[in-house]
């Protein structure tokens, strides 16, 4: 068995394409049975605003990775999303899902939601039993080795995130938030973080509307300041606003250019959704600046000196986990035959005694001697195949002699 990774990410694909192909729980599940129907072993799938990914166990894993991709194309229904897709195979798919939890595959770099969104991802398919024995062990190693290098890096002392630095990015835009009015729409994750950064700065005034309005109405009592709007009237609180956050899990765009009011000052919006919030066509209108996830990239190139500090460290740890985890797996494939041999020589041992107990009268002592020397023996037997087995690194030879061993004893 081995394992791969296919999707497209922030590094492969724009927001415009990765929009298309992300994950909602209902197509998770739709998605994940397909391909387990398809003779795939295991899957998790990865989606966040950031990445699209789908995690497989197969045994001929290259036909496999065309059939991920051919399933990318025909489920999501995009012709062109093929020259957007990445494709990773063992050891480079398990460095991969090891990088990304991490957040050192993040476009901020070392930012915290990504290792719970690989937890959530994992929890999910083991939930329904999509997922595996490998990859089940994969994605706890990868958790536990992110949180080891977290603390042996200090990566994540002053944690970021994409509401952080799209928070950022608005302020250098306006050179300063004070006194400034601002408008949150959303109460996930994203929208929470966002609010929670604007309430450090200097704002004059912050509203927030989101479809259930009983959601922004108890986030108004644990945030005094904030002040809660109808969803209906979020086109009208736009005209007295300087800059609006997005971030809902609508699958369609929420704010339109036909239904836009008429600003007569700069309007930024920052939309940190996946897919987007905002029509495209917004960005056209006078005297309205619309951003998203891949503007921020900017901003998070300059901490691509840090990432590569950062990375030399979490290298060596990276390394050493994937070493064990190979290991591991190895340990898993060759356990059926160094057991099926061992059973073979416990078989052996007891037929070979009964046969001894019918033709010699033997006391007690004399049996116990030739159990331990006959035990013995056999073990001395096998010791060799079973040490060769375990330390012969090549797949290929590893292979053929577990097959040679297999033949020989007759398992």
């Amino acid at each position: 068995m081995r394992v791969a990774v296919i999707g497209v990410n922030h590094n492969t694909a724009p927001i415009k394409i990765r929009e298309k192909v992300s994950f909602t729980e209902s197509k998770k599940i739709e998605g994940a049975n397909f391909l387990l129907d398809h003779g795939i072993k295991e899957v998790i799938i990865l989606s966040t605003c950031n990445r699209s990914e789908i995690y497989i166990v197969a045994k001929d894993i290259e036909e496999k990775i065309e059939v991920v991709k051919d399933f990318y194309e025909h489920f999501f229904d995009e012709k062109g999303i093929k020259e957007y897709l990445f494709d990773k195979k063992h050891e480079e798919a398990i460095n991969h899902i090891y990088t990304v939890s991490s957040g050192l595959d993040s476009i901020v770099l070392g930012e915290d939601q990504i290792l719970g969104q690989v937890k959530e991802a994992l929890l999910f398919s083991m939930e329904l039993g999509l997922s595996g024995k490998i990859l089940n062990k994969l994605f706890r190693e990868a958790v536990t080795t992110a949180k080891n290098i977290k603390n042996k890096t200090k990566i994540s002392e002053n944690p970021l995130s994409i509401s952080y630095i799209g928070i950022k990015f608005l302020k250098e835009k306006l050179c300063s938030l004070k006194n400034k009015k601002a408008l949150v729409i959303g109460v996930g994750k994203m929208s929470k973080l966002a609010l929670k950064h604007l309430l450090e700065e200097d704002l004059n005034e912050i509203y927030m509307t989101n479809r259930s309005h009983k959601k922004v109405l108890d986030l108004s009592n644990e945030f005094p300041r904030v002040k809660p709007i109808e969803y209906e009237k979020r086109y009208e609180v736009m005209k007295n606003v300087d800059v609006v956050v997005t971030a809902t899990a609508s699958p369609h765009t929420i704010i339109k250019k036909e239904d836009m009011p008429k600003v007569n000052r700069k309007l930024y919006i920052m939309d940190i959704a996946l897919p987007r919030d905002v029509e495209e066509g917004v960005n056209n209108l006078e005297n309205v600046y619309v951003y998203d996830i891949d503007d921020l990239k900017k901003i998070s190139n300059e901490n691509e000196k840090k990432r590569i500090e950062l990375s030399k460290i979490a290298r060596d740890i990276i390394d050493e986990s994937i070493e064990e985890f190979l290991e591991w797996m190895k340990s898993i494939k060759v356990d059926p035959t160094i057991k099926s041999l061992n059973e073979k020589c416990s078989e052996i041992e007891k037929d070979t005694l009964e046969y001894i107990y019918r033709k010699l009268d033997l006391n007690s002592r004399e049996r116990k001697i030739i159990e331990k020397m006959l035990g013995s023996a056999l073990k001395r037997l096998v010791r060799e195949p079973i040490i060769k087995l375990k330390e012969t690194k090549d797949e290929g030879k590893l292979q053929e002699y577990m097959n040679m061993i297999e033949e020989l004893f007759g398992f």
